[in-house]
């Protein structure tokens, strides 16, 4: 049977009422009679599989080491196959991932759970504070966080911090270095996604009389930024390290002692990286003692004008934004999160116009093209018919040329100032696209890019400040 994504229809015949858990009873299986309960305050996806890793270990010989995940969203439950062998079910279609809404049934391997929605009131603490940090929100599903932030802020114990791009990662890593009890000392963070192949290891780990980031966190804090990336052989060096927190650098035989707290990041699904062969288990088991994963801003309902607000005045903007602008960005969905928020925010303080947002550009034209046709607009009449996906990028950037143009020459420049801000523009564009055409690979982005690597990575860092 094929899987497929079950969409949330009928949304409107369930109780949208946020709920606070779910249970799910096992009808069938080696655990048939037990249950399990799946909260709305979990900080993260709850992990379902054989391994003893997972938060709900099934012995079942027909589920895998880690199976699915299971997130409750507002009123549903929402399901993830984590590329299982034997597949995930609701009510027996094949899911890849689905929504739930109470009397389902969920069937993992050869175990078969009754969904039920519990009712009880949740009582999570919510903190009262609009922000933990460095990180900026009074929607309750961040004040929800924010008290085991503070947790996580006094241990030292390695931590998993999870989340799409852009929803402040690195934020949070540094505000719980500020909030604990090694704020005195170093914050240092390592990207494994922007570091040139070659040059990981000496930077992780140093080279003959150079320290490595390793050393020159000791005593503080390292955040190894996108782990999911390191390749098979810097897995295996830093388990080492973080198994005898000792760092030996390249090219010397003495072992040296560190004190570092382990503070990763990822944007990857890390237990399916996992799954597949692709992560070390044991490096995971090292890295994952605690995990928090950040929501979306999509997910943070009222924030975006509060964090719109927080840019505009960091930003230099003039007076306060406009509550139309407000609610135009409170209506985008925010796909780069917090970081593209930011990053809009900066171009409507620079540019000095809410142009920026603009409705939704149609892809009809006045006349009416071949099916899966669409007509580019040219200045003085239509080009040939471009087709597919073509079609909508040379409307949008036929529309983008134009009001870029406008904008800049508006304002009177020296020719100088005018070509760098819309090379400027360009280059942020073209960064953007060609990531994320590319599943933000840095080598692939590059590749295709014709450039090399690590010029990309840097036109990349100047181009897309972190968020």
């Amino acid at each position: 049977m094929t899987r497929e994504s079950v969409p949330e229809t009928q949304v409107e015949a369930h109780d949208r009422r946020p709920v606070a858990s779910f249970r799910l009873v096992c009808t069938e299986g080696p655990e048939r009679g037990r249950s399990f309960t799946v909260s709305a305050d979990a900080t993260g996806r709850v992990l379902v599989g054989s391994s003893s890793a997972c938060a709900i270990k099934l012995a079942d010989p027909l589920v895998s080491r880690r199976h699915a995940a299971l997130e409750v969203h507002g009123p549903s439950l929402h399901v993830t196959d984590l590329g299982s062998k034997n597949g995930t079910f609701t009510n027996e279609v094949a899911i890849v991932e689905a929504s739930l809404w109470g009397g389902e049934t969920l069937r993992l391997g050869g175990t078969s759970f009754r969904v039920d929605v519990e009712d009880e009131i949740s009582t999570a603490p919510v903190s009262d504070q609009s922000r933990f940090g460095r990180l900026i929100g009074s929607s309750r599903t961040m004040r929800r966080l924010y008290p085991f932030f503070e947790q996580l802020a006094a241990s030292s114990l390695p931590l998993l911090i999870e989340g799409d791009t852009g929803t402040g990662k690195e934020l949070l890593a540094e505000s719980l270095h500020e909030a604990g009890p090694r704020a005195n000392g170093p914050f240092v963070v390592f990207d494994g996604a922007q570091t040139a192949a070659g040059a990981i290891e000496p930077t992780l780990f140093g080279d003959g009389s150079r320290a490595g980031i390793f050393e020159q966190a000791d005593g503080g804090s390292l955040l190894l930024d996108e782990v999911g990336e390191l390749d098979a052989q810097v897995q295996r060096k830093l388990l080492r390290v973080l198994e005898r927190g000792e760092v030996q650098r390249g090219g010397t035989n003495e072992a040296r002692k560190v004190d570092v707290r382990i503070l990763a990041s990822t944007r990857l699904d890390l237990d399916k990286l996992v799954q597949e062969g692709a992560f070390r288990e044991d490096l995971y088991y090292r890295l994952v003692v605690s995990r928090v994963e950040l929501p979306p801003l999509r997910k943070r309902s009222g924030d975006v004008a509060e964090l719109a607000r927080h840019f505009w005045r960091e930003l230099g903007g003039a007076g306060e934004p406009s509550s139309t602008l407000l609610t135009q960005l409170a209506r985008h969905p925010w796909p780069g999160n917090v970081r593209e928020l930011k990053n809009r925010i900066a171009r409507l303080v620079a540019f000095g116009s809410e142009e920026e947002l603009a409705p939704p550009i149609s892809t009809q034209t006045p006349a009416a093209p071949a099916q899966g046709e669409l007509a580019a607009p040219v200045r003085g009449g239509l080009a040939a018919p471009v087709r597919g996906e073509a079609a909508a990028h040379a409307v949008v950037a036929d529309v983008m040329h134009a009001t870029l143009f406008e904008r800049v020459l508006a304002k009177d420049l020296p020719l100088a100032r005018a070509r760098e801000l819309v090379v400027n523009e360009f280059e942020k564009a073209y960064v953007e696209r060609v990531l994320a055409q590319h599943g933000g690979s840095v080598a692939k982005a590059a590749a295709a890019s014709g450039l090399a690597r690590r010029y990309f990575q840097l036109l990349r860092a100047k181009r897309s400040p972190r968020g």
